[in-house]
């Protein structure tokens, strides 16, 4: 008789998922070995990889914190608190002029969950989602997670990575075709989509009866005078429209994980409601601290996208001086794609943290290539322009150096 040890050794290693494998690495993170490194070495890392921005955090969230008198941290509900839901009305209200009901607003941890529920009530194990790339790395994570395949619609720098024309899209549909996410203002290029644009994908959703995921965690940050479209702001898409929601760069709260998930499908609502229910509550001390923010209004919001305007130009304007960078004044979020003159990006971005500094600084960037699920972007980089001006001027010239030296070599 064959032993339980005897089965176990003939079974050989034990092996992962195969979801597991595919599970592929940030290109915002997967070089933080490497930064961690330099700065063991003594050398002092400008991070342009990350949008982490380093805005203060409003005093009146941070004020939040000190008025809990709870003696017990409690789950939340998982729709989330009724105080954090109307805050939310109130935001809606004030910043699109649209009411949106508490029924149709699900509080979840960041944004990020608002995506994963948005796919997975959305398409089924081994359907397609379109996205518009180069495209937020984490959406090719998510899309794994959730057993999907993402296809791409691939937009050029060029054209300041604006929506290719419908036609390109009719070829990218499939049997399997179940959704499509765009992100707007985008990430990783600040592209931000013109109202047309935006009409256009409704247009080929609700033909073709696809569902809409509309990212629009960085609706602030729009420049030039010029003001973003949410996709509930388009008429006729109550049936296929999900709106994804964050408190973390509007508000430069990164970590405490808020977002939300709204939609007017009902069908589509409680769906999500359920996978809600399953993980039980989004975080309740984030939505206590998040009360109250919503009424910091315009002032405040202008003199962010003020500094974040300011900074955007340095950046373009120093980038642009390089000789043989190339890229498109961005129009929104806080990121651009620059195009550089080496062959491989990574690897230059690995030469700035393994082999290059001036003074005893460098800088950390994000390679472009794990922004495309094309064979695309070998020789772009992700900058995320979030550091104060001075520290951008130096990060430029950091950048105009060591281009230098690693074309020279």
């Amino acid at each position: 008789m064959t032993s339980l040890h005897e089965l176990e050794a003939s079974a050989g290693a034990f092996s992962v998922s195969r979801r597991g494998t595919r599970m592929p690495s940030s290109p915002i993170r997967k070089l933080a070995p490497l930064a961690d490194a330099a700065k063991a070495r003594g050398t002092k890392v400008y991070h342009l990889n990350i949008g982490q921005p380093d805005i203060e955090t409003p005093a009146c969230m941070l004020d939040r914190l000190g008025q809990m008198v709870s003696k017990v941290i409690e789950y939340s509900p998982s729709t989330g608190t009724p105080e954090f839901l109307r805050s939310m009305q109130r935001y809606y209200e004030r910043r699109l002029g649209l009411t949106i009901p508490q029924n149709q607003i699900l509080a979840t941890t960041g944004g990020s969950e608002a995506i994963l529920f948005a796919f997975m009530a959305c398409a089924d194990e081994g359907d397609e989602v379109i996205v518009v790339e180069p495209f937020y790395a984490n959406y090719e994570a998510f899309a794994t997670m959730a057993g999907l395949k993402v296809v791409p619609v691939t937009s050029r720098g060029r054209d300041g990575f604006h929506m290719p024309p419908r036609h390109v899209w009719e070829q990218k549909l499939t049997s399997k075709t179940r959704c499509v996410i765009i992100c707007n203002p985008g990430n990783p290029t600040g592209t931000v989509f013109r109202r047309e644009e935006l009409q256009m994908v409704a247009g080929f959703c609700r033909d073709h009866n696809l569902f809409l995921i509309s990212d629009e965690v960085y609706r602030e940050f729009v420049y030039d005078g010029q003001k973003a479209t949410s996709v509930l702001e388009l008429d006729d898409v109550d049936q296929f429209a999900i709106m994804v929601d964050s408190l973390s760069k509007r508000y430069s709260a990164c970590g405490i994980r808020l977002g939300a998930f709204v939609t007017r499908n009902s069908e589509i609502y409680n769906v999500a409601l359920r996978m809600a229910q399953g993980r039980l509550s989004p975080p309740g001390i984030a939505q206590f601290m998040a009360v109250g923010a919503e009424s910091l209004g315009d002032e405040y919001t202008r003199g962010v996208v003020e500094e974040y305007q300011r900074r955007r130009d340095v950046m373009y304007e120093g980038l642009t001086s390089i000789p043989g960078v190339f890229l498109r004044k961005p129009e929104g979020a806080f990121y651009c794609m620059a195009k550089l003159p080496v062959e491989s990006a990574e690897d230059f971005a690995i030469y700035l943290l393994s082999e290059f500094e001036d003074r005893g600084e460098t800088v950390m960037v994000a390679p472009g290539e794990g922004f495309y699920s094309s064979p695309l972007g070998r020789d772009e980089i992700r900058i995320a322009y979030v550091l104060k001006e001075p520290d951008l001027r130096r990060s430029v010239e950091l950048l105009r150096l060591a281009l230098e030296r690693y074309r020279s070599r």
